[in-house]
């Protein structure tokens, strides 16, 4: 029996929540538009008490926009720290959009937050993002201490396009020497670019996320790349060698194009060696971060997440 006949239907609480508030990721009527349809979208606050700063990174383009987020901690415990980068097709979201994640992930992961705001395409194509990913990166690295954290317990997250820098991230920093970096927590990423994976037509009209989307967002990232040739640095499933990377979350959801692109990744780690835990959240769509704390379905998925974060920077 195939996956789709087994799969089951799209959790009922959030079937709700969609209904009442509909949204759809989108290039339709450019960049501005679409940044601000993800802008518009109801948020609710989570962990107002953190403390949180808001400061910059040397990055290759000028400064690099970082929002700081302090874990609930006492005594003398030295937190770590995570850096996170937003999902968004390389081309909506920002550090105000993503704040309740990044304070989700500070508490879920009991580590000092790093939230990146990295340039977006089309404007700025491929490899802008990457570029500002890692230079921040390493910018946290060398002045984690200043915030209190511990850098040698330093973990990557995103999630989705997010996902993408991430996974990118890690290999940038296994081949040139560090930093290290110990966990990588991938929710949903885009890492293979391989939209023949069965469920890009499976889910070819899923809530939240279409297989037209994809191919939109990922040709305003791509810019003038040649896509018949992909780098690493673009498709991080696509480098020659997955080995020596750090052990990996990999959470996907069942109602996504983009679940068997994660799902094939875990497997591509795991045969070089990495250790992976791959998550198929059946009931739930791409973007199930945002619904946290909203649908119990989606709360429990992050938090599964969000201990193995924990666990592994303990």
């Amino acid at each position: 029996m195939s996956v789709a006949e087994e799969k089951p239907a799209v959790d009922a609480i959030l079937q709700k929540v969609l209904e009442a508030a509909p949204f759809q990721l989108t290039t339709d009527g450019g960049a501005e538009a679409a940044r601000q349809r993800f802008r518009d979208l109801p948020r609710r606050p989570v962990h107002p008490e953190l403390r949180v700063e808001n400061h910059a990174a040397d990055g290759p383009a000028g400064p690099i926009p970082i929002r700081v987020y302090w874990p609930p901690t006492s005594g003398d415990f030295t937190p770590p720290v995570v850096v996170f980068f937003h999902g968004g097709g390389w081309s909506v979201g920002d550090l105000d959009c993503y704040d309740g994640e990044a304070r989700t992930h500070a508490v879920g992961g009991g580590a000092v937050v790093v939230s990146v705001e990295y340039r977006l395409a089309p404007e700025h194509p491929y490899p802008a993002a990457v570029d500002d990913a890692w230079a921040a990166t390493q910018w946290v690295a060398e002045h984690a201490g200043e915030f209190g954290a511990d850098p040698s317990r330093m973990a990557v997250a995103g999630d989705s396009a997010g996902g993408n820098l991430a996974a990118v991230v890690t290999q940038l920093a296994r081949d040139n020497g560090g930093p290290p970096i110990r966990f990588q927590l991938l929710w949903y990423p885009s890492t293979t670019w391989d939209t023949s994976l069965p469920s890009f037509t499976e889910n070819a009209d899923a809530p939240i996320l279409t297989l037209a989307a994809c191919k939109a967002y990922s040709r305003w990232y791509a810019g003038d790349a040649d896509l018949r040739d992909l780098p690493a640095t673009m498709a991080p499933a696509r480098a020659k060698d997955l080995s020596g990377l750090p052990p990996a979350y990999i959470a996907v959801a069942g109602h996504d194009p983009l679940r068997d692109d994660g799902a094939r990744y875990a497997e591509l780690l795991s045969a070089a060696g990495v250790p992976v835990e791959l998550h198929n959240a059946e009931t739930l769509v791409h973007g199930y971060l945002g619904y946290a704390g909203v649908v119990p379905a989606a709360t429990e998925a992050v938090d599964r997440g969000l201990a193995a974060l924990r666990t592994a920077l303990a």
